[in-house]
């Protein structure tokens, strides 16, 4: 046992999405606000939290192999579990040797409640019900490993329920930070020295939803990007209904929004999108597409997509891998379908063994693979302000605008902006030049 206000090394393991690691990089500050430390996750520590994830059957795998990581590097650590995995599985996580478990909420809690069980060993569970929530968790944002990139969530939780989906039962309903608190938290990014912002939530084109007057997600950002003109503003996965004539117009005359846009897409065949309660066809999504590409040209416009849905013919998954042809993707990420207890979609007949999933999933990621490619070809020649951000094997490697991964021949660069000319692809990238 530890005795009160004794020093503690805690280490973290973050699965999912970028809100798992906003969350974090939030507990990692209030550890350190609080005088203890912080260690690798493979090396022997007093405590270990595991952030866990819930989105397919494999992230629930991998939650499941890094608790009893933990549990064997220092049988004597306090264990704590929060996030998505936690949340819908607490027995699960329970059985696994957690010593406190929170689920989606309570995140400062989590620090206080590991605390008091390294003092008295005794197992804590507050999972409370995710529908009950009806506030969003105040974290500061920021980043632990950097001042090059911070992460901010403006929004938590999700109301589609699209019938494939989990999330919806682990994050609770839509929950919005006020628009003066996020514009206060970029302000703070910027007196910290960082020089982008990505902006991300569990579903933040619902932004808003939940506050009074209920505001668009283009008044935020436009207030966002006005109030911190010296840091790049990067979004998070936006729903392609969000991105409108009228969004684009409030948005595009922003130089700091960077022309990278994530619009989750999961099928190219309308019938699928109908299956899985996706609320456009793949006409209002091309729709987006275009409207993207007018106003903000040279745009990277990347997705997710999901292959072997149950009843998913051939013939329908061509349709996706045309549509995919047609949207000239930058990026995809290609997910075969998992099998979530609870949902509608689980129920469905016709589900799909793993050959057909293996084989449309190669066949999706090749595609994709030829389309990131073709971008890349296309951007040869044109000229990038880079962030760079840190060294790999003998280059130093960052992102453009447009999230490109670029990569140049030069000694330390970190956290500088940079004018560049792309010379020819390179690695996953691009290779690039100082423009004097």
């Amino acid at each position: 046992m530890k005795e009160p206000g004794e020093t503690m090394k805690f280490a973290f393991y973050t699965l999912g999405c970028k809100v798992n690691q906003f969350e974090t990089q939030a507990m990692e500050r209030r550890v350190l606000a609080l005088g203890h430390t912080l260690g690798a996750f493979d090396e022997a520590c007093d405590c270990y939290i595991v952030n866990t994830c819930t989105v397919t059957a494999v992230s629930d795998k991998k939650c499941r192999a890094a608790i009893r990581r933990a549990k064997r590097r220092n049988p004597d650590a306090v264990l704590g579990v929060c996030g998505c995995y936690a949340q819908n599985n607490p027995d699960a996580v329970s059985s696994l040797g957690a010593d406190v478990i929170v689920g989606t909420g309570d995140r400062m809690e989590l620090i206080e409640l590991l605390l008091k069980a390294a003092e008295d060993r005794k197992k804590r569970s507050i999972v409370t019900p995710a529908k009950e929530r009806k506030r969003i968790e105040r974290l500061p944002a920021g980043s632990m490993t950097s001042r090059t990139r911070a992460i901010l969530k403006v929004e938590d939780g999700c109301d589609n329920y699209c019938t494939y989906c989990v999330i919806p039962f682990a994050r609770g309903p839509v929950r919005s930070l006020p628009m003066e608190e996020a514009v206060q938290q970029a302000k703070s990014c910027v007196e910290s020295g960082y020089r982008e912002l990505v902006v991300t939530g569990i579903e933040i084109s619902s932004w808003g939803k939940d506050l009074p007057g209920k505001p668009p997600l283009s008044a935020l950002l436009a207030s966002i990007c006005e109030a911190a003109p010296e840091l790049r503003i990067r979004l998070g996965s936006l729903e392609p209904r969000t991105v409108t004539e009228d969004f684009c117009k409030a948005l595009s005359g922003y130089e700091n929004l960077c022309p990278h846009f994530h619009l989750s897409l999961q099928s190219g065949s309308d019938s699928v999108l109908k299956r899985m309660h996706r609320k456009y066809d793949t006409a209002r999504y091309l729709e987006s597409v275009e409207l993207l590409r007018r106003y903000f040209p040279g745009c990277a416009i990347t997705t997710d997509v999901i292959v072997a849905f149950p009843g998913e013919t051939e013939a329908e998954f061509s349709e996706t891998l045309a549509f995919m042809k047609t949207c000239g993707f930058a990026a995809c990420h290609i997910f075969p379908y998992s099998r979530r207890a609870g949902t509608i979609a689980a129920k469905l007949p016709d589900q799909h063994g793993n050959d057909v999933k293996q084989h449309r999933s190669e066949q999706a990621i090749a595609l994709a693979e030829t389309l990131e490619r073709q971008y890349l070809d296309g951007l040869i020649g044109s000229e990038q302000t880079v962030l760079w951000e840190q060294e790999e094997d003998g280059f130093f490697a960052g992102h453009a605008p447009n999230y490109a991964k670029v990569y140049i021949a030069q000694g330390d660069l970190h956290n500088r902006l940079m004018r560049c000319e792309a010379l020819e692809r390179f690695r996953d990238g691009l290779l690039v030049r100082e423009i004097s």
